[in-house]
């Protein structure tokens, strides 16, 4: 049989044993959506949920992709099989994710799955279907599932819907401590890293998030159970600081069970994808109202200025929910 004739179930059990091209097709027919994604979705829901989920994120040139390479090498050598979800910007012409940080990611083992999956414009850079591949991935006997995000933007806040352990990755010197403070990221960041830490100002940056993480604490913002983030000092060129890093995701997900965390987190999870889901089946039905000659009317009227802005929201959204 073609592999592209293949149905999900066939894709699926190719994948469970270990086929690489099944994972893969299973994870494009999630990209896709449709029914077919559906399928995908029926056969692994049930089938998925152990993994650790790690998602890292930091800005553009932090080094994630050298860390998160190093942070690999250290994973398989535990005895893991984990798997990364690398976030892409969207190409503004295909749609197609670019690849940058599959390309930069050096995991030339083959206990470890890279793939890349594009924004597709979706708000703060998560694709919809992240959740779904996360699923597969899990499903199939990869863990940890690692999600590196594109580090932009709203995102970088996003990724901790998806996530059981968030790692903020920043770099001496740029001020990125700071503007994980203005990102709402102390909040979530569950483990820092300040990476580069050869480079000059590396125990600035780690003392600005030690102050940072003080005042967290004493505005009562920081973790329920009173649990500080550590802060792990990295130099991804050298490998420094990989196996200090994976010792922190093992103590934080110890720490989700003691404290029955990990369970609400990943009611979070399901709780986020629903949203996510609604709220873009919603903008579809939107799209095509708009479309619709009854659309363009409520919108000529608005641009005549006959109607506000309310009127035409109030008439949109009526024709768009209709309640039997």
């Amino acid at each position: 049989m073609k592999r592209d004739s293949q149905t999900p179930v066939e894709l699926f059990d190719a994948a469970i044993t270990g086929q690489r091209h099944a994972i893969g097709r299973l994870l494009s027919l999630v990209e896709q959506g449709g029914e077919a994604a559906d399928a995908v979705s029926a056969l692994t829901h049930e089938k998925s949920g152990d993994a650790m989920v790690i998602g890292i994120t930091g800005p553009p040139g932090s080094g994630k992709s050298s860390l998160l390479s190093q942070l690999l090498k250290v994973i398989v050598a535990a005895g893991f099989r984990p798997a990364v979800i690398a976030v892409d910007p969207s190409s503004p012409l295909t749609g197609g994710a670019i690849l940058g940080d599959r390309v930069r990611i050096d995991a030339t083992d083959t206990a470890t799955f890279i793939r890349s999956i594009a924004t597709r414009g979706h708000s703060g850079g998560l694709a919809l279907a992240v959740p779904g591949a996360v699923r597969v991935l899990d499903a199939v006997g990869f863990n940890p599932v690692i999600i590196e995000t594109v580090g932009v933007g709203q995102v970088e806040v996003d990724v901790t819907a998806s996530a059981d352990t968030t790692i903020v990755v920043a770099n001496p010197g740029t001020g990125d401590a700071v503007q994980a403070n203005k990102a709402g990221l102390l909040e979530v960041a569950d483990i820092f890293v300040v990476n580069k830490s050869d480079l000059p100002g590396s125990n600035d940056a780690r003392r600005d998030l030690e102050l940072m993480l003080d005042l967290s604490h004493m505005t009562g913002q920081e973790d329920s159970t009173g649990r500080r983030p550590p802060i792990i000092m990295a130099n991804s060129l050298e490998g420094s600081g990989a196996a200090e890093l994976w010792s922190a995701i093992v103590e934080h997900g110890e720490h989700l069970v003691a404290t029955n965390q990990i369970d609400t987190r990943r009611a979070k999870r399901q709780l986020a994808e629903l949203r996510s889901r609604v709220s873009d089946a919603l903008l579809d039905a939107l799209d095509n109202e708009l479309a619709s000659e009854q659309g363009a009317d409520v919108v000529a009227a608005l641009s005549d200025r006959r109607i506000t802005p309310s009127e035409a929201s109030s008439q949109i959204i009526d024709r768009v929910i209709r309640i039997d």
